[in-house]
């Protein structure tokens, strides 16, 4: 669900605005690689 919000193409259009492409992907990578760590360390705790 996070992954919903923090990179939609929406935001990605807007943010192209005021960035540049670079920073875009940039900013991608570090957000998908943090929702994809917090996931994996919830699922070991959790399990």
């Amino acid at each position: 669900m996070m992954s919903v919000i923090a990179l939609s193409l929406p935001e990605m259009i807007i943010l192209r605005k005021v960035l540049k492409l670079r920073l875009i992907l940039s900013f991608a990578g570090v957000v998908g690689g943090g929702i994809l760590l917090v996931g994996y360390v919830f699922n070991l705790v959790l399990s």
